[in-house]
């Protein structure tokens, strides 16, 4: 190449690295610091910082965050979110500027992740652009709408004698090892095909007990609807604090939507044992079982957001499952007590009826539902309040005739009628029931029909009914699912269906007894006469 041209070159990009730096002028930020002070299980003392705020993020080495919560004057109290184990004291501490969020996105359905969104199922991360923070007020008395539409668990004691509204908050109580995830379980699997995003929020569990639910979703096709959001035992208790907090911004994410949300919590006892820990680490004054004064706050806060919101905030709701465990059927405990006092009812499972194997062990004595009943079906409204009556009669008079005491003949048809009710109300796990099928059934047994039935052959009589649906019109199972109420054509369009498929069931009538002759023989002319 000419000299020539190579000079031209050189003075060219030489002029235009001067005009650059001319117009190039510094820009100076400002960024505040501290340094970490003490540093204890879960939590670290800060100072330095003394702009900082309430639940603002903080920053430290090795891209771990913590939330600022005790502002005292001379240091903070920070709840740390990730491994602890590589920080020291004397590291410096950055302020991020803005309160702990979430990435919120229609590309979360379907993934497991942590409240921090990161991913836990080995994909790529989480593409969001906008994010939510955790702690969100709840909507407003008037943004709010009554409780209108059912929640179809696919169980049949709860959709029946239990219901549950959407927007509605029904707890689910009792002792470790009763089944009370698999009935929230259940609930995430009847909602396919229902219009129904679900968001199960596991809080302190065991890894192999997540990586469980998680493989049931996927296998029954429900992860297309459904966001897991995990924290487990070994995660650090700050972590499994903010935990329901993150997994409901993502649900109030899709309410916003006008859509309709089920959220699982997955437990509210390990909640409240992380918050225990913090504020105890934190130096907060204990009150009742070391728990500190706001315990009630930190659930109900969170429980408020579940809601069903007016039309013209489109309409969509959250309905809430919180999960607490009891111990030795104690549900006067502390924690139960003031989560029953926030909810609209109470699901509780028995250990008794466990061991019976009545499964699912839901006790129908003890389990409330203040608001679902008005947004219940129909056609179930026709069937439970005879139905709960009749087995609430039933448990009375077992208890009785355990006893050995001589029962009268309509006390026996009682005791009768009640084991083929527990014996209908009975449900193998992640098998729910349609409701065509569960109003059939239901029907049959407030009309007697399985009374004649064999205790051993129930389960047989109650899938010939359920097969039978198939056989009623569909305009009729249309009327069943919309109905406000259950006409008396349908009601005996489905009695017909059912005795038909009873008939097979009924016990064959006895024979007579033959009649009997008497030889005597005749004393006079030695001859037997009969």
């Amino acid at each position: 190449m000419p000299a020539k041209n190579l000079q031209s070159i050189f003075d060219s990009a030489f002029a235009q690295i001067a005009q650059a730096r001319q117009a190039w002028t510094p820009q100076l930020s400002l960024r505040e610091t501290g340094a970490i002070t003490s540093i204890a299980s879960g939590i670290a003392k800060v100072s330095g910082l003394p702009g900082v705020g309430f639940e603002e993020v903080l920053k430290f080495p090795g891209d771990s965050y913590g939330i600022a919560f005790n502002v005292e004057e001379n240091e903070i109290g920070v709840i740390l979110l990730d491994d602890y184990s590589q920080l020291h004291t004397g590291d410096e501490v950055e302020r991020r500027e803005h309160v702990m969020d979430v990435p919120v996105s229609d590309k979360l359905i379907g993934r497991v992740v942590d409240p921090l969104g990161r991913p836990l199922d080995g994909k790529a991360p989480v593409i969001s652009t906008r994010r939510l923070p955790i702690e969100r007020t709840a909507p407003h008395i008037m943004d709010r709408a009554a409780v209108t539409a059912p929640l179809q668990t696919g169980i049949k004691v709860i959709d029946a004698l239990i219901p549950v509204g959407r927007g509605q908050r029904e707890l689910i109580l009792g002792d470790r090892q009763t089944g009370k995830t698999a009935i929230a379980l259940d609930t995430i699997l009847n909602q396919q095909d229902q219009n129904v995003l679900c968001v199960y929020c596991a809080i302190g569990q065991r890894a192999s007990g997540v990586a469980r639910v998680v493989a049931t979703l996927r296998e029954k096709g429900a992860m297309e609807y459904t966001v897991v959001v995990v924290t487990e035992g070994d995660d650090p208790p700050g972590l499994a604090y903010i935990a329901p907090y993150a997994a409901t911004s993502i649900a109030e994410y899709f309410m916003e939507q006008g859509r309709d949300v089920l959220i699982v919590y997955d437990d509210l006892t390990h909640h409240a044992r992380a918050y225990r820990e913090l504020s105890l680490l934190l130096r907060r004054p204990p009150g009742r079982e070391a728990y500190p004064g706001d315990i009630f706050y930190i659930h109900s806060r969170l429980l408020e957001r579940a809601t069903h919101l007016c039309d013209s905030l489109g309409g969509g709701s959250l309905t809430a499952l919180p999960i607490v465990e009891t111990e030795a059927q104690d549900i006067s405990a502390y924690i139960p007590t003031n989560l029953i006092s926030i909810t609209d009812g109470q699901i509780y499972l028995s250990p008794s009826l466990f061991e019976l194997g009545v499964l699912p062990a839901i006790d129908a004595g003890k389990s409330v539902s203040r608001v679902g009943g008005k947004a219940q079906r129909g056609a179930y409204r026709a069937v439970a309040g005879d139905l709960k009556l009749d087995y609430a009669q039933f448990e009375e008079l077992e208890t009785f005739a355990r006893f050995g005491a001589r029962l009268d003949e309509d006390t026996r048809e009682t005791i009768e009628h009640g084991r083929r009710i527990r014996a209908c109300l009975k449900q193998p796990e992640s098998t729910p029931v349609a409701v065509p099928e569960q109003i059939a059934v239901l029907l049959a047994l407030t009309a007697r029909l399985f009374d004649d039935v064999p205790l051993d052959r129930m389960v047989d009589a109650e899938q010939a009914i359920r097969e039978a649906v198939a056989d009623i019109p569909s305009e009729v199972r249309a009327r069943i699912e919309t109905a406000a109420n259950l006409s008396d054509e349908d009601r005996e369009w489905v009695l017909r269906i059912a005795r038909k498929a009873l008939t097979g069931f009924q016990p064959a009538p006895e024979p007579e007894p033959e009649a009997e002759f008497e030889i005597e023989p005749n004393a006079d002319s030695g001859q037997e006469t009969s």
